[in-house]
């Protein structure tokens, strides 16, 4: 378990990287949409050679994959073209506190409903408080 939660800190690092790279980018080439994609070209060469290299399966698949399940690539494109439109005008830092907090909504509701097959975790008062608390440390460190 402590390599699952090194890996998904240093994906959270990397969240505001992206964010801050990205937001330079658009800047720097005058468009978030261009920006955006080449983020994603770069991300497709990145993901596809690693699923190059280890096996290329799953593609037989794909056709019995229900079709709600690539609704999740037009989320990922909807954070990545809003994150790096809004960051350079509203700040890294505040864009990245709300993108916390819907992702602390988010998760909640996907754990105590279980929904998309993940493990049930239902929403008691004690996690309630400490999300509310994580949300309140996230604001506090946003406050000028």
């Amino acid at each position: 378990m402590p390599i699952y939660a090194l890996t998904m800190l240093a994906a959270g690092i990397g969240i505001p990287l992206l964010a801050a790279l990205n937001a330079a980018l658009g800047l720097r080439l005058g468009t978030p949409v261009a920006a955006a994609t080449i983020l994603f070209c770069v991300a497709l060469l990145a993901t596809a050679s690693l699923w190059l290299a280890t096996g290329a399966q799953g593609l037989a698949r794909l056709p019995g994959t229900p079709k709600h399940l690539f609704l999740a690539g037009l989320l990922v494109a909807f954070y990545v073209l809003s994150i790096t439109f809004i960051a350079p005008r509203f700040g890294v830092g505040n864009a990245v506190f709300f993108v916390l907090l819907g992702q602390l909504i988010s998760a909640a509701a996907i754990d105590h409903f279980g929904l998309f097959g993940a493990r049930i975790s239902p929403l008691s008062v004690t996690r309630a408080t400490g999300i509310a608390v994580m949300a309140l440390g996230v604001w506090i460190t946003q406050r000028a």
